[in-house]
């Protein structure tokens, strides 16, 4: 499968939000704590600010006939104060490949594509978040060689 990477569009969002919503799937099931059942993160009016702001770019992975089959949302974060040093990072917000053609490695390509645009940005590096309980994004992050930076730990009430 010949895969491109570009920016989102606006013309992308119908499918973004199919994905969006099989995202937060995985998000509830493994939390319903957290997350409300059959929601999804952003609403297409935000998606349309997000895909209209160079400080949070989105790229999707397309087929040959320019259907969406995952994306990545990014965030640039500005760090510097008194106590850190002044970097620029690239924050994956979000990852997504449509779960019926996971294993063609559009994850790959994608997270490949965001590596290559922090760099060429000027980053220092480029984080993410993952789930303790979402273990095949766990694996998947481990394949692409990051590694922890921090932990963030909870005490439910």
């Amino acid at each position: 499968m010949d895969i491109t990477i570009r920016k989102a569009e606006p013309r992308d969002i119908p499918r973004i939000t199919e994905l969006l919503y099989q995202v937060h799937k995985v998000h509830s099931d493994k939390r319903p704590d957290l997350f409300k059942r059959g929601s999804k993160k952003y609403d297409e009016n935000e998606l349309s600010q997000i895909i209209s702001d160079s400080e949070r770019p989105i790229f999707v992975g397309t087929d040959e006939s320019d259907k969406v089959l995952g994306y990545a949302f990014c965030i640039f974060q500005h760090f510097g104060d008194n106590s850190l040093e002044k970097h620029d990072t690239i924050y994956i917000d979000d990852l997504c490949v449509d779960e019926s053609c996971r294993e063609n490695h559009i994850g790959s390509a994608l997270y490949s594509h965001v590596l290559k645009f922090a760099k060429d940005c000027g980053c220092y590096n480029v984080t993410l978040n993952v789930w303790a309980q979402n273990d095949s994004a766990i694996s998947f992050y481990n394949k692409m060689g990051l590694s922890v930076q921090k932990y963030t730990m909870e005490k439910i009430l």
